[in-house]
């Protein structure tokens, strides 16, 4: 299930299983079958993290772990040091939100999502973000009931309250029914006489919001961090409001391109520099220019490794390289000495064969 070895040990499972739930984690893969994916990634965690469990399963099976519940199989897991900085949404108890049902009341608010783009120099040491962003929030003045201070909304004398206009006709002995939204009042069942000014009788009114958003180290492209009720607000009365996602992108930098926990930088050098060496001056994310030894001879496209000088590996200690693509730059136009040292180059080589 999570693609390991048999004998693989603690830390490969774990880095296994994180790769694979931060693909199928339903707070950022909503796809079809996204959440019963991550089920099965969980609980095939849970069994080879945990050595009694392990064992059982190796010497029985499914069958030597058939008997555990979602408690017993998810107990002793930490989440904070597998997911820490996302803020996935696990429950107040071991992967509860995926195990149990959710309490019964009004229908959540929907989730928003919002890109954030952040400098590698944030990516490298992780820290606070500022977050700008609009959503609809409920009026203050009417408190989202739509009608103006001190008036109340009437039940509609049209549907009766329930939204709907419902025709009746027989045809051929047989009654037939009709059901529509009922179209004085749009399926609300109440009307306002005099809606609230603040609101136009909206119920909601739209605000920027500023917030703090905590970047891990290493954050991976397109991860998604998780901001409790910063979401749309419910459309029914008591209704929670959603979630907001915030899907952190790195922002382009005009020295490195990001590849995972890797940087690549392209330096170009003269002809004459790939044939004697030099000696570069490579900036870095920290700790100012490096300098790096290009040695004679050196062909085009040759790829020089700066370990350590990448970025974090998010949820391990270690940091990617940064990778120098080295280009030879022929020059276009020449002087008349310089060709004539071109011509005198040629010559030379022509001798050698």
């Amino acid at each position: 299930m999570l693609g390991v070895a048999r004998d693989a040990d603690g830390k490969a499972i774990k880095d296994a299983f994180r790769k694979l739930a931060l693909q199928f984690h339903p707070d950022r893969n909503k796809e079809p079958g996204a959440e019963e994916r991550f089920k099965e990634i969980a609980a095939a965690y849970a069994v080879l993290s945990d050595p009694k469990k392990r064992a059982e399963y190796d010497t029985h099976g499914f069958a030597g772990v058939a008997g555990f519940s979602p408690q017993d199989l998810f107990a002793g897991i930490n989440l904070d040091d597998i997911f820490g900085g996302l803020n996935f949404d696990f429950g107040d108890g071991p992967f509860d939100t995926f195990f149990r049902r959710r309490a019964s009341g009004p229908p959540r608010g929907r989730n928003i999502e919002v890109g954030l783009e952040v400098p590698l120099e944030r990516v490298l040491t992780g820290g606070d973000e500022k977050l700008r962003y609009e959503r609809p929030l409920s009026c203050p003045a009417c408190h989202g009931a739509g009608a103006k201070p001190g008036t109340e909304r009437r039940q509609c004398d049209k549907c009766g309250g329930s939204g709907r206009q419902v025709k009746s006709q027989r045809q051929k002995g047989v009654m037939l029914q009709q059901v529509a939204t009922c179209p004085a009042c749009g399926g609300q069942g109440t009307l306002i006489d005099k809606p609230c000014p603040e609101c136009s009788g909206r119920g909601q009114v739209t605000r920027e919001e500023t917030l703090t958003v905590r970047i891990p180290a290493g954050i991976e492209e397109d991860s998604a961090l998780r901001v409790a009720g910063h979401g749309m607000p419910s459309e029914h009365a008591g209704g929670a409001p959603g979630d907001l996602f915030v899907i952190v992108r790195s922002a382009p930098d005009p020295r490195f391109e990001r590849a995972g926990s890797k940087l690549w930088r392209t330096e170009s050098i003269g002809v004459a520099d790939a044939v004697l060496g030099i000696a570069l001056e490579v900036p870095t994310l920290d700790g100012g220019p490096v300098t790096v030894t290009v040695p004679p001879g050196t062909q085009p496209d040759t790829v020089l490794r700066l370990r350590g000088k990448g970025l974090p590996d998010f949820g391990g200690r270690g940091r990617g390289d940064l990778l120098v693509r080295l280009q030879v730059r022929v020059p276009e136009r020449t002087s008349p000495e310089e060709r004539g040292l071109y011509e005198r180059l040629r010559s030379l080589a022509a001798d050698k064969r």
